[in-house]
């Protein structure tokens, strides 16, 4: 399959939507605030952080999710190595990452290589960190991964909008590669969404979402 360029256009100034699923990749609110709320909190991190963790994704966009942990990371100040591997079907221009993080000063940009081939181009390693990103519909690319995540984002466009990354059997591949006790956090509580982990062996819980968004799911591996 041929990799495809995400499409977009900005709104807000710095805030990048996509014109294919007609969705922002991050909060048009406050992006970091959310990231922080729904995968940082809702997968129980920082406290759950360990040399060798693994977090694994769908959906990279913008790379703020990384970044966010990778931030949380090094303020834990943990010896040892972050694992981070984003499954992504349609990757954004570095140009495009660059100027979308620019509203986010405090994170490690750096460790995206954006000046250096970018994080698409190969595997990228940092003195605590190696990010793999693994390009193509995630419905045919998870089911070959050999990595079990520990904890995972689940990060697609809006379910409305993009059901693909949503469906059961992709739901299905997550509980299968996730560790025994592993978790796994959304910003989406739609119901199918929700049944699709609990098939999937999660035990699932409605939980307060982030600012207008009233609930999202968290969900741990039984």
């Amino acid at each position: 399959m041929q990799d495809q360029q995400a499409e977009l256009e900005w709104r807000d100034g710095d805030v990048p939507v996509s014109t294919r699923f007609d969705d922002p990749y991050f909060s048009l609110e406050n992006g970091l605030a959310e990231t922080r709320h729904v995968f940082l909190g809702g997968n129980d991190l920082p406290a759950r952080f360990r040399d060798g963790f693994h977090i694994a994704e769908l959906g990279f966009g913008t790379g703020l999710n990384f970044l966010t942990a990778l931030q949380a990371w090094r303020a834990a100040e943990l010896p040892g190595t972050l694992y981070f591997n984003s499954f992504e079907a349609f990757p954004m221009e570095n140009a495009e990452i660059e100027r979308a993080l620019s509203v986010f000063p405090d994170l490690p940009v750096e460790a995206l290589a954006l000046q250096c081939g970018g994080p698409f181009a190969s595997t990228t390693t940092g003195p605590d960190f190696i990010l793999r990103i693994v390009i193509g519909d995630a419905r045919t690319t998870l089911p070959n991964w050999e990595g079990q995540a520990d904890a995972w984002f689940l990060d697609g466009f809006s379910p409305a909008k993009n059901p693909e990354l949503w469906q059961e059997d992709l739901l299905q591949q997550v509980g299968q590669h996730t560790a025994p006790g592993g978790t796994a956090a959304t910003y989406t509580a739609a119901g199918f969404v929700r049944r699709g982990l609990q098939a999937a062996g999660f035990e699932v819980t409605r939980v307060p979402g982030y600012g207008r968004k009233r609930h999202m799911t968290r969900a741990r591996k039984t």
